[in-house]
């Protein structure tokens, strides 16, 4: 497929909002036009441009909807953009506008580069705002040693050593009084993460900026 443009994207993104739960439905041009802030005309041009790459069906005078191609594409974009939702909110700690950085960004994300911030961030299902992310078919490696990730995207049965902690320093105090350090071993366990054979209670949001590298599988 010949790679869209940003504003091209865009369109396909807000198709997707507009109709993910029923993808039959027409989306009205006028109400594609208000959600990406454009004039009618200017919307028809696009979703015409659109259709003559087999992204969406037009339906003259009324509007158009996705075609399974361009359904797929569209969840595609939608999905990086929750994602990196996730990576800016509870990793980095990003207290900017969230959307519109995510908004931004997306559309420099190819398919390999998504496919590692998936397995980085532990094959999230939703947003830190509790929307969707779509689902796609993965393929997931098998594991390997000398991968940094997450605690919470260890997998089960691996051990690993901390190498990183991106929060404050009085959580990084607050963490070491119960063991969780830089240079310390951990382990993953159907329990949940353990260090030195005890539990470690801690938020999801709190384990995705604790990153660890692999060591070896149990």
């Amino acid at each position: 497929m010949t790679e869209l443009s940003e504003f091209e994207e865009m369109y396909l993104k807000r198709l997707f909002e507009a109709h993910v739960d029923n993808p039959s439905d027409i989306v009205k041009t006028t109400q594609l036009a208000e959600m990406m802030d454009v004039s009618p005309a200017s919307t028809t041009e696009m979703i015409q441009r659109l259709a003559n790459r087999d992204l969406v069906t037009h339906i003259p005078y009324k509007g158009c909807r996705l075609t399974p191609d361009g359904f797929q594409q569209a969840a595609m974009i939608k999905r990086r953009e929750g994602l990196l939702k996730i990576l800016l909110t509870e990793v980095i700690g990003f207290e900017g506008d969230v959307h519109e950085a995510a908004c931004k960004i997306e559309h420099a994300i190819d398919e390999e580069l998504e496919m590692a911030l998936d397995k980085m961030l532990g094959y999230p299902e939703k947003t830190p705002s509790g929307e969707r992310i779509p689902i796609i078919e993965r393929q997931l490696e098998p594991m390997r040693t000398g991968l940094l990730l997450p605690l919470s995207a260890l997998p089960i049965g691996s051990t690993a050593t901390i190498e990183m902690m991106v929060m404050r320093p009085t959580d990084v105090r607050t963490l070491e009084v119960t063991g969780i350090g830089v240079g310390v071993k951990v382990n993953s366990t159907d329990d949940g993460i353990t260090c030195n054979g005890t539990i470690v209670k801690m938020t999801k949001a709190l384990s995705l900026r604790i990153l660890a590298r692999t060591d070896e599988v149990l």
